[in-house]
């Protein structure tokens, strides 16, 4: 058995079932749009087995479940492909990917040196948006027992990973803090396609939330409409 088939059954049993939004589905669909942005890509010299593998441990440890710690995922990772004698230079690699890839805030850039690095991150951050990222985005409200929206509550622009690891919100206001941010974030022109897509359904979204929630005057729902095409 590859050491990709062999991940996806450690990965598969660690995380079927979770009820977070961090599930093996959201994985399952990061390694999936990894493919295919890496085959959009075209480019010969990207390593494949490395997107394979980062896209299926990103988040094998991640920080929002162990207590902040942004070295657990990495470490595990490494400690998992190191038991299967993978060669150092690609554990490396995977590791540095995982340890680059989620967003820390939107005063903090978080720049992929590769472009195996890119094609995940891309990948991972797509899931976080659009109608897939709207279900993740409630279902991780709920497991943090976060209010879904108050308008009284405003979002914040984090500066440092502390303060965006720190603070907590309404998931309502994660739109404005970090889904509607990743669209300019993306790496790679199949990213940056799909991502406009998935915007576009977001703020339709939103702004039928505040219709039907009579708060078309919040100031959620004006800051919205800076969104719209």
């Amino acid at each position: 058995m590859s050491i990709v088939e062999e991940t996806k059954g450690l990965i598969r049993e660690k995380f079927y079932g979770e009820g977070s939004g961090h599930d093996w589905e959201h994985i399952r669909r990061v390694y999936q749009t990894s493919l295919q942005l890496l085959e959009r890509e075209r480019d010969p010299g990207v390593n494949k087995e490395v997107v394979e593998l980062a896209a299926l441990l990103h988040d094998i440890d991640d920080w929002k479940f162990n207590g902040g710690d942004d070295a657990a995922g990495p470490e595990a990772a490494g400690r998992w492909l190191k038991s299967r004698h993978i060669g150092e230079q690609m554990i490396d690699h995977v590791c540095r990917i995982i340890s680059r890839l989620s967003f820390k805030g939107a005063g903090v850039p978080t720049p992929m040196q590769t472009l195996e690095g890119k094609i995940v991150q891309d990948a991972d951050r797509l899931d976080a948006i659009g109608a897939v990222g709207i279900a993740r985005a409630f279902a991780y409200g709920g497991f943090k027992k976060r209010a879904m929206f108050d308008p009284n509550i405003l979002p914040q622009m984090h500066h440092s990973a502390e303060e965006y690891k720190q603070k907590q919100s309404t998931t309502v206001n994660h739109f404005f803090e970090k889904l509607f941010l990743l669209k300019d974030r993306m790496n790679t022109e199949a990213g940056k396609a799909l991502a406009e897509e998935r915007q576009q359904f977001m703020i339709l979204y939103l702004n039928q939330f505040f219709e039907e929630s009579g708060e078309q005057d919040s100031w959620h729902a004006q800051k919205l409409r800076m969104f719209k095409k």
